[in-house]
């Protein structure tokens, strides 16, 4: 057995980042070179190991988990239409089309309506038009703390769910969808909950997080394409929403 392996069979194999075990490696084989490495050294040597490994590797599985959705999140594609389509408490099917001009329909079980005399959009009760959901900036950071902003006093505990918002009920541009999923990957109040199923029965990744209602909202997304397949309120009277669609088109309503 070589001292790698001895070191790996010791401390586990963690996963390196990019040429990080290669780095090592060629570091422990200078020294061989020298001398033979001793078994007083190899404690040494794992640690290093698991200092380098540690420095390239997300804090937790979830963390990873919403960054990769940010990758997929930033190649987003354009059309004509914003367009949502979601299944409520599992007997209602409401869609939404808003274009870039902020002209907006709805349509409930099949009936269009055109939307007037308000924005379609909205953060924590307050109205957003187009142009500001377009004009949020790109960067995890400056996007958490404009929409922290933009709360009102005293609603810190919507910061998660204001985030979250902007992943699949809002036209949020690519770049911003991927900030809002790398900026909820650093909120200690969002936790991961495992691979889970939606009640249509597509695969996801689940997370939660607490509304100041004091119910859990959790939401189950697809890591690979960064879509938002379902969001679900805990307690009694708890709201659930199965997303069918959400993205840009090119197909407007049927208008009569």
């Amino acid at each position: 057995m070589d001292d790698l392996e001895l070191v790996r069979d010791l401390y586990g194999r963690p996963q390196p980042g990019p040429h990080a075990e290669a780095k090592v490696w060629r570091r422990v084989v200078a020294r061989r070179r020298r001398r033979r490495l001793s078994w007083l050294a190899i404690p040494a040597v794992a640690a290093a190991l698991a200092l380098v490994f540690a420095m390239n590797q997300p804090s937790a599985p979830g963390r990873s988990i919403l960054l990769a959705a940010a990758t997929s999140a930033a190649s987003g594609s354009g059309g004509t239409y914003w367009h949502v389509k979601k299944l409520h408490d599992g007997d209602r099917v409401t869609e939404l089309w808003v274009t870039r001009q902020g002209e907006a329909w709805t349509a409930e079980q099949g009936r269009v309506t055109r939307i007037t005399g308000r924005s379609p959009f909205s953060m924590a009760g307050r109205d957003l038009t187009f142009g500001q959901i377009q004009s949020l900036p790109s960067e995890a950071g400056v996007l958490r703390e404009r929409v922290a902003a933009m709360l009102p006093a005293g609603s810190e505990g919507l910061l998660a769910d204001a985030l979250s918002g902007l992943l699949w009920t809002k036209p949020s541009a690519p770049g911003v969808r991927a900030a809002a999923y790398r900026a909820l990957a650093d909120l200690p109040e969002v936790r991961y909950l495992g691979a889970r199923t939606d009640a249509r029965g597509r695969a996801g990744e689940a997370f939660s997080f607490e509304l100041p209602s004091g119910a859990q909202r959790t939401l189950i997304i697809d890591p690979i394409t960064s879509q938002v397949l379902s969001s679900a309120d805990s307690g009694q009277g708890g709201r659930s929403e199965i997303v069918l669609g959400a993205g840009w088109t090119d197909r407007g309503p049927d208008l009569p």
